[in-house]
């Protein structure tokens, strides 16, 4: 496949340049990542952290790796330290070059321009409130986080929540997870095969998940970028799991109460800053494919 190289003049780092952006990516994403682990070896659940390695399926030791993205030379790189088959090196430089990309990888890379291109082009809507974590754990069948957090009101009290106000759920992957009895509660039936024609930038999920698509396009583009989506979805699910039926007061968190009308009220504040900041995200995210598709 014939790609061109760059699109203009990429720039050179020094070594002592992009080591220091290595050095201060790994520190903030140790962060993070220190603590899980150490939850982890000690069975720790977390209600709001866990999502990273349940939800998501990119590992801490891939997160805490730099990669300076397309469009960028390193000097004074080990060959060693960059050994992914899509860095040449040569003269004591090191870059990513876009003529070593599969045809798989291509097609993927373009089908996730293409959804955050889309995604970006719609209205945001504002009005779900939550709702999809609710839905989850109607009629107490199956309860997602039981082993997380407790619930913090009645079952019977969730249920008529769920069943007295509307849903609209545009996103697979929280309403593939909706208890079979709440499934037709929802106005909307994204599947994995419909997620193009569905996800809208007001939804909260569509923006938790620019961290899927940035890791999903790494090393292509930069660890900076993967890490400012990895920081923004950890924002938007504290949002998520403030809303949900859940009791988080002993991990600090206080719940926003959408079962009324001023906790509603709070979500589609939250929603919708959540939103605006999500637009200049995704944005960088579609310039940088597109840079790197040549588009």
């Amino acid at each position: 496949m014939n790609v061109p190289f760059y699109n203009s003049q990429p720039p050179i780092l020094s070594a002592v340049t992009w080591q220091s952006r290595a050095l201060e990516h790994r520190k903030m994403i140790e962060t993070i990542s220190v603590p899980m682990r150490a939850r982890k070896s000690h069975q720790e659940k977390h209600p709001v952290y866990d999502f990273l390695h349940t939800y998501y399926s990119y590992s801490f030791g891939r997160l805490e790796r730099w990669h300076p993205g397309f469009g960028v030379i390193l000097e004074g790189a080990d060959p060693t330290q960059f050994s992914e088959k899509y860095y040449r090196h040569s003269d004591r430089l090191t870059s990513i070059d876009s003529s070593l990309l599969t045809e798989k990888g291509h097609d993927r890379l373009k089908w996730v321009h293409n959804l955050l291109s889309l995604t970006q082009s719609r209205p945001p809507h504002f009005a779900c409130h939550g709702l999809h974590e609710w839905a989850m754990v109607y009629s107490g069948a199956d309860i997602r986080h039981r082993e997380s957090a407790p619930l913090r009101l009645p079952q019977e009290e969730i249920d008529d929540l769920v069943a007295s106000r509307p849903i609209a759920c545009s996103h697979f992957d929280a309403f593939r997870f909706f208890a079979p009895d709440a499934v037709a509660f929802n106005k909307l039936s994204p599947t994995l095969l419909t997620r193009e024609e569905h996800e809208q930038p007001g939804c909260l999920h569509a923006n938790m998940d620019l961290y899927k698509w940035a890791y999903k396009s790494s090393p292509w583009i930069s660890s900076d970028l993967l890490r400012e989506t990895l920081f923004f979805a950890i924002e938007a699910r504290e949002i998520d799991m403030r809303a949900a039926p859940y009791d988080l007061t002993p991990w600090g968190y206080q719940p926003i109460k959408v079962e009324t009308s001023d906790g509603r009220r709070e979500y589609e504040r939250e929603q919708h800053a959540l939103y605006l900041r999500a637009l200049k995200l995704r944005e960088k995210l579609i310039n940088a494919l597109a840079e790197i598709l040549a588009i």
